[in-house]
């Protein structure tokens, strides 16, 4: 769990984070919500340890983030950002591979467990067959997959991710989604992703942290915030709810049961 109290962020004279008290849960898919300049990226980056708040304290399992040292950190935390690092010249294993790092350092042994760790983590991503292709040569959805393969092999329960899905397609969108769901329910691990499409939270979230104007506007299940009224004053904007089934969404790697559906609400924006 991490636990935010008294958190101000100030830029510009300008109060962009306000967190009084907040909990987060780390064994749960939870997707922060909010419209631009909300203070999404700036929350995640004081719970992935990027930067320290101007005031107040955030822990993780009661432990003060910024105490840890990067290394420690790293093995409980593991962030990928909007903004991917630059990988040319690596091959989806190379780029696993560096997911070890924090358990070996540069020069540490590497291990047979080490190699079984990579590749149960590109197998879990459905990228096993891509391991010698190079990372840059790979479609959007096939490298954000590579990425996450990399934060599974770096064995930390909590994943981060920051706007994971802006740059993919819809299919893409749904299948990263997807995998996340699928990692944090069976693999023992919690996410905490950033969204901007409402309709992809309501589909895998299963805790939402929603923003407004740098405080907290909603923290819950997802099945309190599926309302249309407590949506529609969250976005300023009328909105309808829709149930709609459908096949659970499929990845490489992972496939549904014939005809086993699943039920979830659909927001639609009046006009």
């Amino acid at each position: 769990m991490f636990t935010l109290s008294d958190i101000e962020m100030i830029r510009a004279g300008r109060k962009i984070l306000s967190v009084a008290e907040l909990s987060v849960p780390t064994d749960q898919l939870t997707v922060i919500l909010g419209h631009n300049g909300s203070g999404k990226s700036t929350l995640v980056s004081l719970l992935s340890g990027q930067q320290a708040p101007d005031r107040g304290a955030v822990r993780l399992n009661q432990r003060d983030i910024h105490q840890l040292s990067a290394r420690t950190l790293a093995k409980s935390v593991a962030f990928l950002p909007q903004k991917l690092p630059a990988s040319a010249g690596l091959t989806v294993r190379e780029l696993v591979r560096l997911g070890r790092y924090p358990w070996r350092g540069a020069l540490g042994l590497w291990q047979r467990q080490d190699s079984d760790i990579i590749a149960t983590a590109m197998e879990k991503t459905g990228i096993s067959a891509l391991a010698e292709a190079y990372v840059d040569e790979l479609s959007g959805g096939e490298r954000q997959r590579a990425w996450v393969a990399m934060l599974l092999a770096q064995e930390s329960p909590v994943l981060i991710l920051d706007e994971p899905t802006s740059a993919l397609d819809v299919q893409h969108q749904y299948q990263l989604m997807a995998l996340l769901s699928e990692l944090t329910s069976e693999a023992g691990c919690g996410a905490i992703v950033i969204l901007h499409d409402l309709n992809l939270a309501l589909r895998y979230a299963t805790h939402i942290v929603a923003l407004k104007q740098g405080q907290i506007a909603f923290d819950g299940p997802v099945s309190v915030l599926a309302d249309e009224r407590r949506l529609s004053e969250l976005y300023q904007t009328p909105i309808r709810l829709i149930d709609h089934p459908q096949e659970i969404p499929e990845y490489p790697g992972h496939h549904a049961v014939s005809g086993d559906l699943t039920a979830h609400k659909v927001a639609v924006v009046c006009v």
